[in-house]
């Protein structure tokens, strides 16, 4: 395995992707960062397409600026994952064809009730934003 593989591998698990899980992708297409989503399919119990019709652990979404709204993107992934999952947003780095502002990933989140943890490099043109769907209070016995 290359250095680069090692990195991908390791920032898999760093980002909170898990051997059991499975993770639904949306938005692949072929401008995608195939190292890393290699990486990631390796990592995890299955990484299933936009058909899938079950919850999923987590979600992996590749989104450019020309691919409609991204709050929009983000509410239809929440419904896709169980509350406390993991939203994995992939967007073209700055410069790049299809970059989407930080302000705008930012306010996005937001909207959709989601909670940003952090931005990572994933590649040579892509960065994931780590949003997490919120845990549910528990619900209290009468």
């Amino acid at each position: 395995m290359s250095a680069t593989a090692d990195h991908a591998e390791s920032l898999a698990a760093r980002l909170g992707f898990q051997s059991e899980q499975v993770v639904q992708e949306i938005g692949y297409d072929d401008d995608v960062d195939q190292e890393f989503r290699d990486v990631v399919e390796k990592h995890v119990s299955e990484l299933v397409d936009e058909d899938y019709d079950d919850a999923a652990d987590a979600v992996l979404l590749w989104f450019r600026e020309d691919d409609g709204d991204l709050t929009d993107a983000l509410v239809d992934a929440t419904e896709l994952v169980e509350d406390g999952a993991l939203i994995l947003l992939l967007t073209p780095k700055t410069g790049r064809d299809g970059y989407v502002e930080a302000s705008d990933i930012s306010e996005a989140a937001e909207t959709a009730g989601l909670s940003q943890t952090r931005s990572v490099s994933v590649g040579k043109e892509w960065a994931a934003t780590k949003l997490v769907t919120p845990k549910t209070a528990a619900k209290t016995k009468r």
